[in-house]
């Protein structure tokens, strides 16, 4: 399992319904895109962070680990803003606004990705995914998901445990044995996948399967006063935006 999904199903808020979890995390998405990067961006990370550091209760740690990913694209993408191709100044030059532009665009992608990672930080994909159906998902698409998500582990657990074994047999001590190592890995993972496939739709098919995978959802209800909160939230960082932009800038 990986470390957000296992922070997921042991999350505080593990047992809120996806719905109230949603209108926070991708209320908070939709605030850093739509609102001023100045100083709206930059609220809805800090209270994203507040959010995921408290009442959320992620470890700063493993927020970092999954946060420190996404970022990396964040500056990458900042960095390109930095600098213009054509024009008077040559070939490349810097551009004359690229830090403003590059600041706001990474205030809003950081923000907006500490918000969806509130949503996965607190809700697993199994609890999501069979919920999906009621929301109007075609029963195949969520099953097809359901299916990639479970096998994605297990074949991530056979890709280490080869990985292991190679190194246990000195596989990686030149490039050469690397390499040879790696196209094993690799030969080794698809036969290993292609035989699960190949397990998993004969034993559907001895259990009777109509073409819906039946799971357990664990109960839980969509909390007015959680939700509330969330909107009152939103809206007090959108205003807040508002009364504090024209100071700002």
């Amino acid at each position: 399992m990986l470390p957000i999904d296992a922070a997921a199903h042991s999350s505080r808020w593990r047992r809120r319904h996806p719905v109230d979890k949603a209108v926070l995390g991708l209320g908070l998405t939709l605030l850093a895109i739509s609102l001023p990067p100045w100083p709206g961006a930059a609220l809805v990370l800090l209270t994203a962070l507040v959010v995921l550091l408290g009442p959320a209760g992620v470890p700063g740690g493993r927020l970092w680990r999954a946060y420190r990913v996404p970022l990396g694209f964040c500056v990458t993408g900042a960095l390109t803003l930095l600098v213009r191709v054509g024009g008077p100044g040559g070939f490349v030059s810097l551009a004359g606004d690229g830090p403003v532009r590059a600041g706001e665009l990474l205030l809003r992608t950081s923000a907006a990705s500490l918000g969806v990672l509130l949503f996965a930080f607190t809700t697993p994909m199994s609890d999501l995914l069979p919920r999906l159906v009621r929301a109007g998902v075609p029963a195949p698409v969520v099953d097809v998901a359901l299916v990639t998500y479970r096998m994605s582990f297990l074949l991530l657990d056979s890709v280490r445990r080869v990985r292991d074994a190679q190194a246990a047999r000195l596989g990686h001590t030149t490039r050469a044995a690397a390499w040879r190592s790696l196209g094993g890995l690799g030969a080794t993972a698809f036969v290993r996948a292609f035989d699960r496939a190949v397990r998993l739709q004969a034993g559907l098919a001895g259990r009777g399967y109509d073409g819906t995978l039946r799971v357990l959802v664990p109960e839980a209800r969509v909390s007015v006063r959680f939700t509330t909160a969330s909107c009152v939230l939103l809206a007090a960082l959108a205003v807040l935006t508002f009364v504090l932009e024209r100071p700002l800038t």
